[in-house]
């Protein structure tokens, strides 16, 4: 795929540092590190990754026979997969009005502000995002000129607009159609635009005047004829799930991913337990809605905080009943949520959703990379798997605020971020 898409692309229209980084791909380095976090599993111990072509080659705890330079980033250093966001808006400028920012903005001036806001991800050590709700498709772009040039941003996974009704939530993304024809065209749409994931806006939302996230905008069949139609044409389903009725009906119809999945409701009470049990059992990833920027968080109003701290609940009770949960940070929707915030949703998880910190850790990594149809070359140290890797200076599992002390990230074997490492060689 990765050819399929370096062919799209006018070679003239490239930098020479563009040039130089794929000319670098091709170069064998080992990495060093005191300790690994496979995606898995974890432990202390000197380690070996060897890297060729942009993929890794070994894993070992010996270094590797050859004249092949040994990147060694520190003593305590720790190597991870490149972290993975499921849910994010590049589109969106994370201030307290995102929507009207976006509205005066041209498509050559807001694809501006997508790169910059791929950039802050990759920074925190993001090294793919699935975007899940973008203005007329201009994700694609973006997303062919990472695949090219990996310093200028994550790999990026593409839905489009999200397809929503007349009026509906973020219809100002141009996703509203009306009717079944005209949902199995949108869904149609997606697939001739190179969308890998259809996203549907279930419910109502904080972010759209007039839309009530406790109330479904889909009927259970227009669910199941969206699903039946992704899945035809080889993509996946993300539904946008806040009210009771909503979740249910999208686990019903068999989506891929759950987005958000608070359970709001009017009168406050909690979910069903069987609901619960149900999403469990049913296999479908549910993207936790976590990740938020300390300083914003510490000025929302008490009422406010309480509310989120809920939804963490949540997830740990769904968790414990077996659910497989990946993260999305929803990031760029307010100040809460800035562009790159995923390394927060790690402690969250741990102190507020009960996990230990290899769950925590396994659901921005392997089960992120299950989300975002990734699997098969992202989120796990391993050989013949896309040597996208972060390095960080302590362990992660003894103290996830180790992930803030980025080392290095690695995309496609390409070093996009971090200091000069000691190079024995």
């Amino acid at each position: 795929m990765r050819f399929v898409v370096q062919s799209m692309m006018d070679p003239s229209s490239l930098t020479a540092a563009n040039y130089l980084r794929r000319a670098a791909a091709a170069a064998q380095f080992v990495i060093r590190a005191d300790g690994v976090f496979d995606g898995r599993t974890g432990r202390t111990g000197e380690v070996f990754v060897a890297v060729q072509n942009g993929l890794i080659r070994s894993v070992g705890e010996s270094r590797p026979a050859g004249d092949v330079p040994v990147l060694d980033f520190g003593p305590d250093s720790w190597l991870l997969p490149g972290l993975i966001d499921t849910h994010v808006h590049l589109v969106f400028d994370s201030s307290a009005d995102p929507v009207s920012a976006l509205g005066p903005l041209g498509d050559d001036e807001l694809l501006v502000r997508m790169r910059e806001a791929a950039a802050a991800h990759l920074d925190a050590g993001v090294t793919s995002v699935r975007d899940l709700g973008d203005r007329l498709f201009l994700s694609r772009r973006l997303a062919l000129h990472t695949r090219v040039d990996p310093g200028a941003g994550p790999h990026v996974v593409m839905a489009g607009p999200p397809i929503t009704t007349p009026g509906g939530h973020c219809h100002f993304l141009g996703g509203a159609v009306d009717g079944i024809d005209e949902l199995r065209a949108a869904v149609r749409e997606r697939a001739r635009r190179g969308c890998s994931v259809v996203k549907i806006m279930v419910s109502g939302g904080n972010m759209t005047a007039g839309s009530d996230p406790a109330t479904s905008q889909f009927t259970h069949a227009e669910l199941v004829l969206v699903v039946e139609e992704a899945h035809r044409l080889g993509m996946s389903v993300a539904a946008d799930t806040h009210g009771v009725q909503a979740i249910t009906d999208a686990v019903r119809a068999g989506v891929d991913t759950l987005e958000h999945v608070t359970f709001i409701n009017h009168d406050g009470t909690p979910p069903p337990d069987a609901l619960l049990y149900e999403i469990a059992n049913s296999g479908v990833i549910v993207s936790a809605t976590l990740g938020r920027c300390p300083q914003a968080w510490a000025e929302l109003p008490d009422e406010a905080r309480k509310m989120v701290d809920q939804w963490g609940v949540r997830f740990g009770e769904l968790h414990r009943r077996g659910a497989r949960l990946a993260v999305g940070t929803d990031a760029g929707i307010a100040p809460l949520k800035p562009h790159g915030v995923l390394p927060y949703a790690v402690v969250e998880l741990i102190e507020e959703s009960g996990l230990s910190p290899t769950a925590a850790l396994t659901a921005v990594t392997v089960r992120a990379a299950e989300a975002c149809g990734l699997a098969d070359r992202k989120g796990f140290v391993a050989p013949g798997m896309d040597a996208d890797l972060l390095v960080v200076g302590s362990d992660p599992l003894a103290d996830p605020a180790a992930l803030h002390d980025v080392r290095a990230v690695f995309r496609n074997g390409i070093r996009v971020r971090g200091g000069r490492p000691r190079v024995d060689v």
